[in-house]
């Protein structure tokens, strides 16, 4: 059966491990690069993090690693799970198996994170894409214009964009169209860091009609910043607490 992979922050517990047993003696930094390495034979990583044990444990390392799709997560763990990958004593390796009470809204992925994944799936070469209309909607220059200067955080920049992406392989094509608003200041500190959506009855000006807009691909409004905020706690959640995994005793 075929899995279908969102290009969104993964977020299910089937596409987590939870890998123990890692020796005390490298550093973080560089068991963290043993573990990309030794699970990028499964399939493309979205994070990996280590973290040392608890104090009531002994010297040693954790760490979570997530994957785009469940059954290269499932692979990684029959494949590493006793094995002593990169180093002189066994690992364990366990699926996270927590259940959330709470649904959260998936969150987007940036703009790199896109392209690697399709990159992953489609090949380098295997897709493309293009803007077909980006236009500006916001009112800075009739402020201007009017002589009404505004506070500088009321103030905002507004644009309207629609991407096409091509799959030439598959004879494919995909259109979708977004409305990017963000208060000045913030674009200041955080250029082009923002993810977008177009909102049916929305006005705006010199572009397609809503019904031409309306089975067009529409993309969650996430702005960059509440998107990372989330993540954070999305991948805070995931300790050695005995709520978070539930792990089976081995002999």
């Amino acid at each position: 059966m075929a899995e279908l992979v969102p290009f969104a922050v993964p977020a299910k517990s089937d596409k987590t491990l939870l890998v123990w047993e890692l020796s005390s003696g490298p550093t973080a930094e560089a068991l963290h690069n043993s573990l990309f390495t030794e699970f990028s034979r499964f399939g493309l990583l979205y994070s990996v993090r280590v973290f040392p044990n608890a104090a009531v444990a002994r010297p040693g390392f954790y760490a979570i690693i997530k994957f785009y799709s469940a059954k290269d997560a499932h692979r990684a763990q029959k494949g590493c799970d006793r094995k002593q990958l990169f180093q002189k004593s066994p690992v364990k390796v366990r699926l996270g198996t927590r259940h959330r009470a709470v649904q959260h809204q998936a969150l987007a992925l940036n703009s790199f994170q896109c392209q690697e994944l399709a990159n992953y799936y489609f090949g380098f070469n295997g897709w493309s894409k293009r803007i077909v209309e980006l236009q500006e909607l916001s009112d800075l220059k009739e402020r201007e214009n009017e002589d009404i200067v505004a506070p500088l955080q009321k103030q905002s920049l507004k644009f309207f964009c629609a991407l096409e992406v091509l799959l030439p392989s598959y004879e494919c094509r995909s259109t979708g169209v977004g409305v990017a608003e963000e208060p000045v200041h913030q674009l200041e500190e955080e250029s082009g860091k923002i993810a977008v959506a177009y909102k049916p009855g929305e006005e705006i000006v010199d572009v397609r009609n809503e019904e031409e807009l309306h089975d067009l691909i529409q993309v969650n409004c996430v702005s960059w910043k509440q998107s990372c905020q989330g993540e954070e706690e999305y991948l805070s959640d995931f300790s050695l607490e005995e709520d978070e995994f539930r792990l089976p005793k081995l002999d």
